[in-house]
């Protein structure tokens, strides 16, 4: 019942930390790292999905490696609509949905 919400706030934090020592990345405070959470895991379990389907052969020939472009693209267009998230460019993105990906992965692990 609290994995969810666990899930986000560690999702948060994990983002204030990026913004912290990934240059081109800020996050104002808190807050819009939550939403920036709780919208990154919505995408996550919509337009990911969607997306993933549809690059499937481009996938397929970089043997996944695509993925982490995708990651990056929708991570550089959640900063695009909310305020107090910005990401400077794919660079940035690459490396912040990198590490955000990795958090999400330890935590599913341990939880």
């Amino acid at each position: 019942m609290f994995k969810p919400i666990i899930h986000v706030l560690a999702i948060a934090g994990t983002l204030l930390l990026v913004a912290n020592y990934v240059p081109g990345i800020a996050v104002a405070g808190f807050y819009p790292a939550l939403v920036a959470a709780a919208i990154w895991g919505l995408m996550g379990l919509t337009v990911r999905p969607i997306l993933m389907i549809l690059t499937l052969p481009i996938n397929l020939i970089t043997f996944g490696l695509f993925s982490f472009v995708l990651n990056a693209l929708l991570f550089w267009f959640l900063s695009s609509f909310i305020q107090g998230f910005a990401v400077a460019g794919f660079v940035p993105a690459l490396i912040g949905s990198f590490f955000l990906s990795l958090a999400a992965w330890a935590l599913h692990k341990v939880l």
